[in-house]
């Protein structure tokens, strides 16, 4: 059941009444039906992993119990149990394909063949986050940060909750869990901005990331027949493409979360207006950067101890963040770019001031404005390892871009091209709110109503490209 399918806009208009008005009576109940409404979401997609779910929930419940019955090496001990089970749980079911395949080229080298195809197993949608929120909880309950949950029905809401189950944000215990177990009235501010938001996703995904995608699809089928510099703006467009699709998830998560009384953390905050590749990582998919910065960057030792073992926490950093995006040497590779472009950025803060030229007030605009062109050229041509199904394809596709014909006309529709630069400029113009159609700025409601008519329009208009998120694969 997708965000952008009519059976969630039939699904959840009566989760909301029912919610609302007919499971109102305590929080519990609300919890319980609430629970049941995200199993059911999940199901739909396939009802089997449900118990997978709903197994990784008991265990971590228990464990995180025993890890805070526990004190000095036996915590020590439960906490790392609980970790490896979450972990072999994702890895079976995340790289068990991958190593399939690999095993089988092996083998092919000796003249031996193997059907991979005999051995493929389906990934179960969203593992990646519910098992990283996990991880995440008992971790917090070793490190006395926060209370092990004494109610199972709350804690597999915690886990479950629809909105957020298939690609986060990755929430933490002591975000959610209190807003679970509270009260929860019904706030008509937060509720009217929950559906702003709604309607802000909905122009991501479907006028956004689908219209471009349909475009960088085609291309890319047959991109050996395209000039560079029609490569090169097709790269880009994926760039965007993925952004409205992730992006809009979130804000549909949010606002469906807003809806039924709850506050899911910020997931981006304008990640293409960042300056540098620090800057971009805390504006994009926050909850799994900052996931990686407590629980993996941290725990590493972090910038504490020297200049070249911060540079050995940032690869193994951005190597963890490209494996989880998927069983591929190209994310492997991808996530080795970025810790290059982190640890130059670092050495070059250490060592030159970032922008001298431009650091008067007067030039200040012009070297803001090169760092985010330069920053976002950079990380679209690294996305093309992101994009591409192998390596060998990742390297002929950026090799055709730096030929003659990259300063060619590109063959891109000029519809398209306006609709991104204006789409940016509105990002650009509401840099300081929280999200993009935060209207309050505007005191004459009928240019804000005309802006919410025009975009609901769009998306109408354009919901015939309509395609799965793609996120949904990690």
């Amino acid at each position: 059941m997708l965000f952008n399918s009519l059976d969630f806009a039939v699904f959840f208009p009566i989760i909301f009444i029912l919610y609302w008005f007919v499971f109102n009576k305590s929080v519990k109940v609300q919890n319980i039906f609430l629970l049941a409404a995200s199993y059911f979401f999940y199901a739909c997609w396939d009802w089997r992993f449900v118990f997978l779910i709903a197994s990784v929930t008991l265990a971590n419940f228990y464990f995180a119990k025993a890890i805070a019955a526990y004190e000095g090496k036996k915590s020590r001990y439960v906490l790392a149990c609980i970790i490896i089970i979450n972990l072999m749980v994702l890895g079976f079911f995340k790289y068990f394909n991958f190593f399939v395949e690999n095993f089988a080229v092996a083998f092919r080298l000796f003249g031996s063949e193997i059907n991979v195809s005999s051995y493929s197993i389906i990934l179960p949608l969203g593992i990646s986050f519910y098992i990283f929120q996990n991880i995440s909880y008992v971790t917090d309950v070793y490190r006395k940060h926060s209370e092990p949950s004494q109610n199972l029905w709350s804690f597999s809401l915690f886990v479950a909750f629809f909105p957020m189950l298939v690609s986060g944000p990755i929430e933490r215990k002591n975000h959610l869990m209190p807003q679970i177990d509270r009260q929860r009235m019904f706030d008509y501010s937060r509720a009217s901005d929950g559906i702003r938001m709604i309607l802000l996703g909905l122009f991501e995904k479907i006028v956004i990331a689908d219209y471009c995608g349909v475009i960088v699809q085609q291309i890319y089928s047959d991109y050996q027949t395209h000039t560079g510099s029609t490569l090169f703006f097709n790269a880009v467009l994926y760039s965007f493409q993925i952004y409205g699709d992730f992006s809009g998830y979130s804000h549909i998560a949010i606002g469906c979360a807003a809806l039924l009384g709850f506050s899911l953390r910020d997931n981006f905050n304008y990640p293409y207006l960042a300056k540098n590749i620090a800057d971009f990582w805390r504006r994009w998919h926050i909850s799994f950067s900052s996931w990686l910065r407590d629980y993996v960057y941290f725990p590493l030792g972090g910038s504490k101890k020297g200049g070249l073992i911060q540079a050995r926490n940032l690869i193994v950093v951005f190597v963890v963040s490209g494996i989880w995006h998927g069983a591929n040497w190209t994310f492997v590779i991808y996530g080795f770019i970025h810790a290059a472009l982190y640890i130059l950025y670092v050495y070059y803060k250490k060592w030159i001031k970032p922008y001298k030229i431009f650091s008067s007030h007067r030039f200040a605009f012009l070297g803001n404005f090169c760092g985010i062109v330069g920053t976002f050229t950079v990380l679209t041509l690294a996305r093309v390892f992101f994009k591409s199904v192998s390596v060998e394809q990742a390297f002929d596709y950026l090799a055709r871009i730096f030929t003659p014909s990259l300063f060619s006309k590109p063959n891109i529709s000029r519809f398209l091209v306006l609709l991104l630069i204006g789409f940016i400029a509105l990002e650009y113009l509401q840099r300081h709110k929280r999200h993009l159609l935060d209207l309050s700025a505007i005191r004459w409601l009928p240019v804000r109503y005309m802006v919410y008519l025009t975009m609901l329009f769009m998306v109408f208009y354009y919901s015939g490209t309509s395609q799965t998120f793609i996120y949904f694969r990690f």
